[in-house]
């Protein structure tokens, strides 16, 4: 957490409030908060916002100074948030980095990021590539379907990991795979190698669903997300299994929500997700 549609929901943010705006100062409160690229810092101070992507779960903010580009990439990790100035945080002594802007909607973004899973990044457009080919595998909301299948149909594993494995899927964590294997009646623990293509393509059909559901209800605030503007997504009203171990199965089969402890817990319903169904 956050996940794929948090992060896409902070792009849209920042190109919002921010595109077109030039940096004004970007102070480092900690100095191991750039993984790399500090020595770069002061080439961006006067350089203009120009675009922000998403890549994962990570938000790239591309910035333009006398016909040269380069980047800021920001992991938000497990706990990395950015936020605008006028929302208020627990603990303020754990915004490592605050930028200041002059001729956006918003004066400064801050980088808050309390247990620094997350690091950021400054990059040119060879290390931008070198970033991307590194840490992410497709993205699961613009891959082509026939693409997705011949991936999957290539692996082996179990289902939930190879969705979480970033270097294959990229963006997609624990809230969001217990979510897509429930409406996808697939077992977490269920053989890639045994899925039938129609399932594979079923499968595709409810990543794209789910993912596109949670950025338009702004993601999941589950523990600590929130937007750049301070307000909590609320697709957690609409999440049918995870963290719902012993209620009722919403499918009414008469079952109860499990709960299966692996690499990270997975939520189920013993019926609706058999291990046994051959799909």
């Amino acid at each position: 957490m956050p996940e794929l549609p948090e992060a896409e929901v902070v792009a849209q943010q920042l190109r919002t409030h921010l595109l077109g705006a030039q940096l004004h100062e970007c102070r480092v409160g900690r100095a191991d908060i750039v993984r790399e690229g500090l020595s770069t810092l002061s080439w961006y101070h006067g350089a203009v916002l120009e675009g922000v992507e998403r890549y994962g779960k990570s938000v790239a903010l591309g910035f333009k100074k006398e016909d040269e580009l380069r980047y800021v990439v920001a992991e938000l990790g497990m706990t990395g948030l950015l936020l605008f100035r006028t929302t208020q945080t627990k603990y303020p002594q754990h915004v490592h980095v605050r930028m200041s802007f002059t001729g956006g909607h918003e004066s400064e973004l801050r980088y808050w990021n309390p247990r620094r899973f997350g690091r950021l990044s400054l990059l040119d457009r060879a290390g931008l590539d070198r970033y991307r080919a590194r840490r992410f595998g497709v993205d699961p909301l613009t891959v082509p379907r026939d693409e997705f299948v011949r991936l999957m149909q290539a692996k082996r594993g179990r289902v939930k990991p190879l969705l979480m494995h970033q270097q294959v899927i990229a963006g997609i964590g624990n809230i969001y795979a217990n979510e897509i294997l429930f409406r996808a009646r697939l077992h977490p623990n269920r053989e890639v190698s045994r899925l039938r293509g129609t399932t594979i393509i079923t499968l595709y059909d409810i990543i794209q669903t789910v993912l596109r559901e949670a950025i338009s209800c702004g993601g999941s605030s589950v523990k600590d997300f929130f937007a750049p503007d301070g307000t909590e997504g609320q697709f957690k009203q609409h999440h049918l299994v995870y963290g719902k171990e012993g209620q009722p199965c919403p499918n009414r089969c008469g079952r109860i929500i499990r709960r299966l402890q692996s690499e990270r817990s997975s939520f189920f319903c013993p019926a609706c997700q058999s291990n046994r169904a051959s799909r």
